[in-house]
């Protein structure tokens, strides 16, 4: 993947690009007059990320832009913050102050509520194995403006990581995370989203592990949490017991950790 800017950029914005490049091990590409497919064409690479001065583009042939946008995740962190309830919140039993590690971040909106419930104490770590939607996650919460002070505030809080969940698990202590939460993405998509379907050509495609829920279960301190379609089959085969909601195509499973 290639990091560049749009044209004529301000030098904070290239200033921007310039920083995330280094922090993802990515190729900086100055933008100059190049088109997006001559970038392609020149650099050898069809992944681009563009840094805008008040946005920022994963791009890739053949597919729509995708942009960082809380999306849906901003509706229900304004619901939050009015005092309205959660599914996924009060699923996961969070309280003010707990921490929580996304294993599965995608475009971060759970990610964002979260950091919405939890509060400045909190510690919310958000964790995607792709690498572009790494970088996209790590530029757009850093810099992306709401219009809601206290959504800007809980998004630059969260703690962007790259790797593979598994693997970062493994190297947690017991009990040190209060919520692991899983949302692994439908290997047969609920709806032809314009947001989700440029989404699947990155995300990670492999069904949750069993191995993976029980270091989740190590680690947590009060639940793991993992969201799938309703009445799934995954529920049963990983542990978890399935929270139905009335009309809702999608559940929450929870293993509650006995202390």
């Amino acid at each position: 993947m290639i990091i560049t800017t749009g044209f004529d950029p301000i030098p904070q914005v290239v200033a921007r690009a310039r920083e995330l490049a280094d922090r993802t091990g990515c190729a900086y590409a100055p933008r100059a007059k190049f088109s997006m497919s001559k970038l392609v064409e020149h650099y050898g690479d069809e992944q681009i990320l563009v840094v805008l001065q008040e946005a920022v583009r994963l791009i890739t042939p053949g597919m729509p832009p995708m942009e960082f946008h809380p999306s849906m995740g901003f509706v229900r962190a304004k619901r939050i913050l009015r005092g309205e309830p959660d599914p996924m919140i009060d699923a996961a039993g969070m309280l003010p102050g707990d921490s929580v590690l996304d294993c599965t971040a995608g475009l971060g909106a759970d990610s964002l509520l979260f950091a919405v419930t939890g509060g400045e104490t909190s510690k919310v770590t958000a964790l995607e194995s792709s690498l572009p939607l790494y970088a996209l996650l790590l530029e757009g919460m850093s810099g992306y403006v709401s219009g809601q002070i206290k959504v800007n505030e809980a998004l630059r809080r969260i703690d962007v990581q790259h790797g593979d969940h598994l693997e970062y698990l493994r190297a947690q202590p017991d009990k040190s995370i209060d919520i692991v939460y899983f949302d692994p993405m439908f290997r047969v998509p609920l709806t032809d989203s314009a947001a989700i379907s440029p989404l699947r050509q990155f995300a990670n495609p492999a069904a949750l592990s069993a191995d993976s829920v029980a270091e989740a279960t190590r680690v947590a301190r009060k639940t793991v949490l993992l969201k799938e379609k309703a009445l799934s089959g995954e529920f049963n085969r990983l542990g978890f017991k399935e929270l139905l909601r009335a009309n809702a195509k999608t559940s929450y499973g929870v293993i509650t950790i006995d202390n």
